[in-house]
């Protein structure tokens, strides 16, 4: 038995026993943290092996199911020196044994991409402008961001829906399964919630058929939800701040991503949601805070930028993703899609390196003829507007100076122009790993950045709208 199939018959049994990974831990071998080091690379005796199989056939599942219950991990036990070899946590892999590019997968690359490129300005004035196309309705402005990332977009929006709804309260959802986005985004959350006090914000990390509503199709895993309500008090940013970053410890202990052994893709443990607001502002937001099994959607703005793969089919993309967030619209409301486009100077990088390689192979008019097949009869309440190139189609740039291009280029901009062009074409590390043995690629995107003076990307919008009642 290898790692994962280890983790995944133990987040099976969790689940079902509506136990905490942590109280699994204790019980079966006295470590609460016996999951998050093997999921980091541990290793653990035969004999420990052999303790956690006979602890999950002799209680076979049948421990009391105790929902909305956070485990809180008692002091860990030392993990002995192993025989089991445990590979990385992230080695994705589908049926046919090759690895799958996932987003989160490619922390550095991310990084190095959010920090050198202006996409997430450019999406958030893009996503802003659909503030003045939306009819919200009392009691509160409702959004809803299907990728949080790092939080660079939904922050910036929420500083342009205050300029345009100063005094109205907000509802604002987001879905992200990695935990590190989610504690970036909870950093840039206190100065928000300091200028606009009337903000409930709902953070989860389920499916995209489940997040907007916050319910669990599967009862196994509704038994094992925690839903945890936070009351910020004080009435400065630093108070938010301090009560916020305390969260740490509930975050690391619940929100795990695991990997499914069909798809290769991340799948949360346990579903978990997050409900964050002022205490002092409780009785005004009362009616908009959610209730577990009461949630609902109806949200005037649905943002979903780059939630699907690039490779992915338009069936895929419209019936995982788009579908069920366009049945999330409340009437009025509306969802911007935005994807990679290609067509750029990263991509002929991309085919000097690879010739003939296109990830960007469905574009805004296919995803659209796949959702209304997805939607059925559900489609006629919606519109689906592809619009002209011109207001579809937009650019985004890699940040360099003038002088970084038209003389001598620097190594580090190479290399950062390179890992946006490999970034937003989502190569996987075994094509990578060939292309860096000798210095073609740096050669091509030197030669890519000299002919067009600097480096930039096209992104391709969508948007779907509700009829208004």
């Amino acid at each position: 038995m290898n790692a994962h199939e280890l983790l995944q018959e133990i987040s099976d049994y969790c689940r079902q026993a509506g136990l905490a990974e942590s109280t699994f831990g204790r019980r079966a071998v006295n470590d609460g943290k016996l999951t998050s080091r093997l999921r980091n690379g541990g290793r653990i005796t035969t004999e420990t092996l052999d303790r956690i199989r006979t602890f999950m056939t002799i209680h076979n599942g049948r421990e009391n199911a105790r929902p909305m219950i956070i485990e809180r991990s008692g002091r860990p036990a030392t993990v002995p020196s192993t025989s089991v070899e445990m590979p990385p946590a992230n080695a994705n892999t589908t049926d046919d044994g090759k690895r799958e590019f996932r987003f989160f997968d490619n922390r550095q690359k991310y990084l190095l991409f959010v920090n050198t490129c202006s996409e997430k300005w450019v999406v958030a004035n893009k996503v802003a402008q659909e503030l003045t196309n939306i009819h919200p309705k009392p009691p509160a402005v409702r959004l809803f961001d299907a990728g949080l990332g790092d939080g660079t977009v939904l922050t910036r929006v929420m500083r342009a829906m205050h300029h345009r709804y100063p005094n109205m309260p907000f509802y604002i959802s987001g879905k992200e399964i990695s935990l590190e986005d989610i504690r970036l985004t909870l950093e840039k959350m206190p100065d928000r919630l300091y200028e606009h006090p009337s903000t409930v914000l709902v953070l989860t990390n389920m499916y995209y058929a489940e997040a907007p509503w916050l319910t669990v199709k599967s009862t196994a895993a509704a038994n094992s939800l925690v839903w945890n309500e936070v009351a910020l008090t004080g009435n400065t940013s630093h108070d938010f701040e301090e009560q916020i970053t305390n969260l740490q410890g509930f975050l690391d202990e619940n929100w795990k991503a695991g990997v499914s052994a069909k798809t290769g893709n991340p799948i949360y443990e346990r579903p978990v949601v997050l409900v964050i607001y002022r205490q002092d502002h409780k009785f005004l937001l009362d009616p908009i805070i959610p209730k577990r099994g009461a949630a609902k959607a109806d949200f005037d703005l649905v943002i979903a930028s780059q939630p699907y793969r690039a490779r992915a089919s338009a069936e895929f993309k419209a019936q995982k993703v788009i579908a069920p967030l366009a049945r999330a619209l409340g009437p009025g409301g509306r969802l911007i899609a935005i994807h990679s486009y290609g067509n750029d100077p990263a991509s002929e990088i991309v085919q000097q390196v690879w010739p003939g390689d296109n990830p960007f192979q469905t574009d805004r008019h296919a995803i659209l003829r796949e959702v209304k097949k997805a939607l059925g009869p559900a489609a006629r309440d919606l519109n689906f507007n592809t619009y002209a190139d011109n207001r579809a189609i937009f650019k985004y740039d890699m940040h360099t100076l003038p002088s970084e291009v038209t003389g001598s280029i620097g190594t580090s901009t190479v290399l950062a122009a390179w890992n946006a062009a490999i970034y937003v074409s989502q190569v996987e590390d075994e094509r990578l790993n060939e292309a860096v043995k000798d210095s073609r690629y740096l050669d091509a995107t030197r030669e890519v950045l000299r002919r067009h003076n600097g480096l930039w990307f096209n992104d391709e919008s969508y948007v779907i709208s509700r009829r208004r009642e």
